[in-house]
């Protein structure tokens, strides 16, 4: 071979040469392509597992707090329903041992009024009279005497009825009109419970009828049309499932009005009469009740020497 052949041939393997490395520069590319795409995912799946487990921390970290607030409130119903107790039993003997002294002071309270009134025979005596005899002997309430059968008003009708033998007057029948019963035929139709499969939908079929029912039977077509409007639309879309933060959440805020409902309740007993007897001597109150026993007894003896003197 000449020097110009191999020339010739040397020349022509360059172009076929020249392909082979353009098509390798692609494959040493498309391995560190998919190690970069390797690394992203591996990235994105530890940033996934971190923000789970920050997730998982906080929901740890709220149950937490759910029953502490829980095992406080328990304490805190413990306390106020130990009190209340302590009130209404204090309530019931400070009944017992100084009702019947108190019950003897209105009724010395009227007859010195009565009295004072009988000497002056003035008419604002005579009023205070009637009021403190009112306050010993308190009118029950017109309905409470007749059991409804009379009020402010004078005898009910069904009252005045049965006292003179008069037939009770049976209240008006009512007759649905034509669109009434055609609405509410269509509503039978469509809503019946027996057309339900699930025991879920027989149910809401069931409350849905016994509202249609209640509507046709006292003629309403506007609320048989309202009806119809809304079983046309449908039953209510289902309520989403609340995640379980937001349902520690939420019992985080239930427990929080139930402790203020709790407070407001230790507040009011406390406020009260008895509660604040209570208050006065904790330690014992059956001293206390002692103690105004004697108060008692004293006034007593001042208004009885009273009633007394305007005797004579």
């Amino acid at each position: 071979m000449t020097n110009r052949e191999a020339q010739q041939q040397a020349q022509r393997a360059v172009p076929e040469a020249e392909p082979q490395e353009e098509s390798r520069a692609p494959a040493e590319a498309q391995p560190e392509q998919a190690r970069s795409e390797e690394a992203r995912s591996e990235e994105e799946e530890r940033a996934e597992e971190a923000r789970s487990e920050e997730e998982t921390r906080a929901a740890e970290r709220l149950e937490r707090a759910v029953r502490a607030a829980e095992q406080a409130l328990i304490e805190f119903e413990i306390a106020v329903e130990t009190f209340r107790v302590e009130v209404e039993n204090f309530s019931r003997l400070h009944h017992q041992r100084l009702g019947p002294m108190y019950s003897r002071l209105d009724e010395l309270d009227a007859l010195i009024a009565e009295a004072v009134a009988a000497r002056t025979g003035d008419p604002e005596d005579q009023r205070r009279a009637r009021e403190a005899r009112g306050l010993v002997q308190p009118m029950p309430g017109v309905e409470e005497l007749f059991h409804g059968w009379i009020d402010s008003d004078g005898l009910s009708p069904e009252a005045s009825a049965m006292l003179t033998e008069q037939p009770v007057q049976p209240p008006p029948r009512v007759r649905p009109g034509e669109e009434a019963r055609r609405i509410y035929r269509d509503l039978a139709r469509k809503a019946h419970p027996d057309l339900a499969e699930e025991e879920a939908e027989r149910e809401r079929r069931g409350e849905f009828i016994v509202r249609v029912n209640a509507a046709y039977a006292a003629g309403d077509e506007a609320l048989l049309r309202k009806l119809a409007e809304e079983w046309e639309a449908g039953p209510p879309p289902p309520e989403r499932r609340a995640s379980r933060s937001e349902e520690l959440y939420a019992r985080l805020e239930w427990l929080a009005e139930r402790k203020e409902m709790l407070a407001e309740a230790a507040n009011e007993l406390e406020s009260s009469a008895i509660g604040a007897m209570i208050k006065m001597a904790p330690e014992d109150p059956d001293r206390l009740l002692d103690e105004i026993a004697e108060q008692l007894i004293a006034q007593v003896s001042e208004k009885e020497a009273r009633l007394a003197e305007l005797a004579r």
